[in-house]
């Protein structure tokens, strides 16, 4: 039996894999959910995603199955019955969801805090290179980041700029990639550099306090 490689020592990159199947983005998220009264209140009425979709669960009839635009035409999903939500903060294990990640304007990145702060959310904020984040969580106790990009960077190209932006701080001997790594591959792909106006926050690791 052949030995895996160590995965600390593979490199990062942009490029396909030579692997058997390529993937052509993300279609949908599922997350089992409480009720739909509660559901809909955070994320339609709080965050703003439109309800798109509501039929049986195809899996079990006797729950309800919601469909939300996440604002890309990206669908999150939620099974939901008759079922008490719980704000405690979930506990992630192996296989488990640590948080999900939607991307919010930048140029609404403050309205966003204060829509936060006047539901009674708490929230932690942090810089975190190629994204400015706030950590909330839902009424079940999810961690949800609100990510703003930092940089005006086209989709098609996020990938390739993640990539050499690792590189770089790989180079620097950085723990995580910072604004100048982000900058700096932009520069290398002649791709403009034009950050948003978003306001100072912590750097590096951490999360909802």
């Amino acid at each position: 039996m052949s030995q895996q490689p160590d995965a600390a020592e593979l490199p990062t990159s942009s490029d396909l894999p030579d692997s058997p199947i390529h993937t052509t983005g993300t279609d949908h998220l599922t997350i089992v959910g409480s009720n739909a009264e509660d559901t809909i209140a955070y994320y339609r009425d709080l965050l703003g995603m439109p309800l798109v979709m509501r039929q049986p669960n195809l899996d079990d009839p006797d729950s309800t199955h919601l469909f939300f635009d996440a604002g890309d035409g990206r669908i999150l999903t939620f099974f939901v019955g008759d079922r008490t939500s719980d704000p405690r903060p979930v506990q992630p294990t192996v296989g488990g969801v640590h948080h999900i990640s939607v991307s919010v304007d930048p140029e609404k990145f403050r309205e966003m805090r204060e829509a936060l702060t006047e539901a009674g959310r708490q929230f932690s904020e942090f810089d975190r290179g190629i994204f400015h984040s706030v950590y909330t969580r839902d009424h079940n106790g999810l961690l949800v980041e609100l990510a703003a990009d930092r940089y005006d960077i086209p989709d098609d190209r996020r990938g390739e700029v993640m990539a050499i932006a690792q590189r770089l701080r790989e180079e620097d001997g950085a723990d995580y990639a910072k604004d100048e790594h982000v900058e700096a591959a932009l520069e290398e792909l002649g791709l403009p550099a034009e950050a948003y106006d978003l306001p100072d926050a912590d750097g590096g690791a951490g999360g909802l306090r």
